[in-house]
């Protein structure tokens, strides 16, 4: 099997406040074993430190109108359909399996208010989503291509 990539959206500010989304490739992989006699598989360390997980369920109708994420964070949804709308106009929808990873931290509003990022459910099913947030202070507003 080739070296594989998996892809996320990454939700940042620029220069001048606004937020953004790109779409990115994790790519380091290496393969080795996770230890004892398991065969070698794929791995990418995407960072390492303190963390907190959390499981949310969004109710079906749900908006979390415009807001920053309130650390560096990967969003994974388990099930449902969920989006993220960024202050660009750039709305995208995320069904299970699919990842983002939240860095908007110090957007500044616009002439509308908008701060930030708009997200809710999309589906008639509430949305399940896993969050890593992370403490490490470098991933604070962050830019796309810090991860490889």
């Amino acid at each position: 099997m080739d070296r594989p990539t998996l892809s996320y959206w990454f939700v940042w500010t620029d220069d001048d406040g606004v937020t953004h989304q790109t779409k990115c490739d994790l790519t380091d992989f290496a393969l080795q074993s996770m230890g004892g006699r398991a065969a070698p598989q794929w791995n990418a360390q995407v960072c390492a430190g303190k963390s907190n997980v959390m499981v949310c369920t969004l109710p079906v109708g749900w908006v979390g109108e415009w807001h920053e994420n309130p650390k560096p964070q990967w969003i994974i949804p388990l099930s449902g359909c969920w989006f993220v709308e960024t202050m660009d106009g750039v709305r995208v929808e995320m069904g299970a399996g699919e990842i983002s990873f939240g860095a908007d931290q110090h957007s500044k509003p616009d002439a509308e208010g908008r701060r930030g990022h708009k997200s809710g459910t999309v589906s008639k099913a509430p949305a399940s989503l896993m969050l890593v947030q992370l403490e490490d202070p470098r991933l604070m507003a962050a830019r796309p291509g810090i991860f490889k």
